[in-house]
């Protein structure tokens, strides 16, 4: 087992979560009850599943590929450490990984 913390959109509350290596990112986070909406299911065609990893801990992560640079460009509120959730695959190295839920999001379902 391996542990994920998940900073809220408040920068208050924390999530801690103890997964398996092998596991996706938005899957632990939408486990976890995290507004992470992952409206395309994985399939990187939105960007509603946009994190920002913990600058300490982005540079264990496998660099991001062209077509994910490309969908961050739509996400909301970006930073350097930016990444889609649904492109994380966990593995024993990321164990401790932090990740904090942006502040600010794009529906794409529109109102419910």
């Amino acid at each position: 087992m391996m542990r994920v913390t998940f900073i809220h959109a408040d920068g208050k509350g924390r999530t801690e979560a103890e997964v398996d290596p092998g596991s996706i990112l938005l899957d632990v986070a939408q486990a976890n009850m995290m507004p992470l909406e992952g409206t395309c299911e994985g399939q990187m065609a939105c960007s509603t599943c946009h994190v920002i990893v913990a600058k300490e801990d982005f540079d264990r992560l496998p660099p991001a590929t062209e077509m994910e640079e490309d969908m961050l460009d739509l996400a909301a509120g970006v930073r350097r450490t930016s990444r889609l959730a649904c492109q994380i695959l966990l593995t024993e190295a990321m164990d401790g990984l932090t990740v904090h839920i942006p502040g600010e999001s794009r529906n794409m379902q529109g109102p419910r």
